[in-house]
């Protein structure tokens, strides 16, 4: 009878030990590597009546949109086939513990050459939504950029019912010029850079454009659908907002983190951000006009007020080729209708009680915002057309950020390269002002210099981000690269520690990895350090991270290889010494 007893124990044991090892090995099984070939290349692209060698991904644009699934490994190669240098980066997956993936130009690599080539390895790892990929060079991602689809991994479902159809939405900004040539002509003066010339929806510009009707974007539903729009402002320099005629949105996500769902009829993002919201085919059938336009916050700034179009489309209300049934027109905010960004972003909640980080470790306080460098001695006044002869410039705690020229600093941190970056990143503004008041004009120009902030791993850290008044205070994007964070509150005005607290939310804030810090205000966000790297942030107007306005924080190691920076792949884009011409006109290093 034991023996019996003792057989059938073995056999049982042994049922569930091939059992587990079938489950493991099918959830492997179903996790999926993607290959793709990415070759950035000059492509011609016809827009506004004229035609540009435009640089784009495989002679698209926008590029090819990449559909994953949480827990699938993407493996894209990049083959530069441009004459400017380029990175990609993956805007906003995680890299744990895959900086060397990132993309940004020396920050995790350098840049791939002409001729060159690089091949981005990494895994999503408990991200589902709508994120995006773009160049991380110079103002590349004007047109080198496209969506990126993380579904549900296999065996699991949206947290809402399942939309008839999905559709990419990639809102864009189109110079009628070659944007590199925009960029290092304002680093060249001191200026400015010229405006852009049009938005885009998918590419196109629209009907309320020159040249532009044949190809505007038509978005299909049909009656008694519903229907994601995944919602990405790829624009270079521009919050915009978003609407479509006589239809409200629910808003069900944001930046791959999904959010309780709530109704408006318009959306604010800024460049880098993405929201997911469903529509319903509720309307009479017909053609609605989808449009985008800026959220203008900088006072007395240029910008481009032009609206861009798309046109959603009925299918029993289907055109023949010269359709006359002109589409119906959205209202659209002001352009400096503040007001609705505010209701907007707090309408962002969490779906869920989450675990928001307490008992912090690092209480940062950064201020974020523009600058004025005095024109220096014996330069010609050609070289400074910023504000009373002087240069454009921009900054976090008033240091104005210089990246290196010849190495990446997450090499430089592996390899312990001296020289290359300090730790003295300053935690508080080195000089405490009424922040969103009338400003010293000494504090107009601040100090340049590669200063990164050392975190510990496990770290809980909370930074406090203060948009200033410094020439003109502006709704400002921030992106943290390898992370995501709770934004627990947002205000206007100076952050004060006393009477702001009873505002944070530590029960449901939203997660995002893009920051809409207000303008004149403030914006608080935490996170844990549990990806050890080199990790930029920066502001995601192009312009502004051109100026300065960028941090970067290392994360050291933990314990264990589980906890540290994977090895360096081995066709990493090596160390080289850039030309004085490559200095000169690369906007993230370029000094007079």
């Amino acid at each position: 009878m034991e023996v019996t007893k003792s057989i059938f124990a073995d056999r049982h044991c042994s049922f569930f030990l091939v059992v587990l090892l079938l489950a493991s090995t099918m959830s492997l099984a179903i996790a999926e590597i993607h290959h793709h070939h990415f070759v950035v290349q000059a492509t011609k692209v016809k827009r506004l009546c004229k035609t540009h060698n435009s640089i784009t991904v495989n002679g698209m644009f926008p590029g090819p949109t990449l559909q994953v699934k949480n827990g699938d490994t993407l493996v894209v190669k990049v083959v530069n086939k441009a004459r400017y240098n380029v990175t990609i980066h993956w805007h906003g997956i995680r890299q744990m513990r895959t900086g060397w993936a990132d993309g940004p130009e020396f920050v995790t690599q350098c840049p791939i050459r002409p001729g060159g080539s690089y091949t981005y390895r990494f895994t999503i790892e408990g991200q589902e939504g709508t994120l995006w990929w773009h160049a991380h060079s110079s103002w590349l991602r004007a047109t080198v950029y496209g969506a990126l689809i993380i579904h549900p991994r296999e065996g699991s479902s949206y947290p809402f019912t399942k939309p008839k159809r999905e559709t990419p939405i990639l809102l864009g900004e189109w110079w009628d010029a070659n944007p590199i040539d925009v960029v290092r002509e304002a680093t060249r003066t001191g200026a400015a850079p010229n405006i852009s010339d049009a938005y885009t929806i998918n590419g196109q510009p629209g009907d309320l454009y020159n040249c532009s009707s044949e190809d505007t974007t038509i978005v299909p539903i049909a009656s008694g659908e519903t229907n994601l729009l995944r919602v990405i402002n790829a624009a270079l320099n521009q919050p915009l907002f978003f609407t479509i005629a006589n239809h409200k949105f629910t808003v069900i996500g944001a930046d791959a983190s999904y959010l309780k769902p709530f109704t408006t009829s318009v959306i604010m993002l800024g460049p880098g951000q993405t929201t997911d919201v469903l529509i319903s085919g509720d309307q009479l059938p017909g053609r609605y006009y989808m449009a985008a336009r800026a959220y203008q916050s900088a006072q007395n700034a240029p910008f481009d007020n032009t609206t861009t179009t798309a046109i959603l489309e009925y299918k029993s209300a289907l055109c023949p080729a010269k359709c006359t049934t002109k589409p119906v027109m959205p209202r659209l905010p002001a352009y400096n209708d503040t007001a609705t960004v505010t209701a907007f972003s707090g309408s962002l909640r969490n779906p869920r009680k989450v675990d928001v980080p307490t008992d912090i470790d690092e209480n940062l306080f950064f201020t974020i915002g523009l600058g004025l460098n005095n024109c220096p001695k014996n330069a010609r006044a050609s070289r400074c057309q910023g504000p009373n002869g002087t240069r454009f410039t921009a900054s976090m705690n008033n240091v104005s950020f210089v990246f290196p020229s010849n190495i990446a600093l997450l090499q430089a941190s592996q390899q312990k390269v001296p020289g290359i970056y300090t730790t003295d990143f300053p935690a508080q503004p080195p000089v405490k002002f009424d922040y969103t008041g009338n400003v010293s004009r000494s504090l107009f120009q601040p100090v340049r210099g590669t200063k990164l902030y050392k975190l510990k791993y496990g770290s809980r850290v909370q930074v406090v981000l203060q948009d200033t008044s410094i020439v003109t205070p502006e709704n400002h994007p921030i992106h943290l690269h390898g992370y995501d964070f709770y934004i627990i509150a947002e205000g206007f005005g100076n952050f004060n520690p006393k009477t702001h607290k009873s505002k944070f939310n530590l029960v449901d804030p939203p997660m995002r990895n893009t920051v809409a810090v207000p303008t004149n205000g403030w914006a608080v966000i935490r996170f844990v350090a549990d990806n050890p790297g080199v990790w930029l942030m920066h502001c995601h107007l192009d312009v502004h991270i051109t100026w300065g306005l960028a941090m970067a924080f290392l994360v050291e190691d933990g314990i264990g290889e589980l906890q540290s920076v994977e090895p360096p792949p081995a066709d990493l884009p090596v160390v080289y010494n850039m030309s004085t011409t490559e200095i000169r006109y690369n906007p993230y290093v370029a000094s007079l």
